[in-house]
């Protein structure tokens, strides 16, 4: 999922964002339900945001769900900017594109 961060704040791009699906995948609607509930904001065609304060939810919570087998790395990993600093707490869930 390609992040950025300002102002101590974390974003996760829109098309990135897991979507949810009346009568889908229990995993997948679990996944959306699960970063949705610790977000900041999480509007329908928007950014989702993420303060640091809830750095180390999220950063627990994708690496359950990737541990679970049943979503792949690219939907559980954050992708950064090449020229992005990576906060320690989410480095071991996060990369740069």
């Amino acid at each position: 999922m390609r992040a950025t961060i300002r102002d101590d704040v974390l974003y996760l791009h829109p098309e990135d964002v897991p979507q949810y699906k009346k009568g889908g995948s229990v995993v997948r609607n679990s996944y959306f339900w699960a970063l949705r509930s610790i977000a900041a904001r999480s509007p329908r065609y928007g950014e989702w945001e993420y303060e640091a304060e809830v750095w180390l939810a999220l950063q627990r919570l994708l690496t359950s769900f990737f541990e679970s087998g049943y979503l792949p790395l690219r939907e559980t990993q954050l992708e950064f900017p090449p020229d992005a600093t990576i906060p320690p707490v989410l480095r071991s869930v996060s990369c740069w594109e």
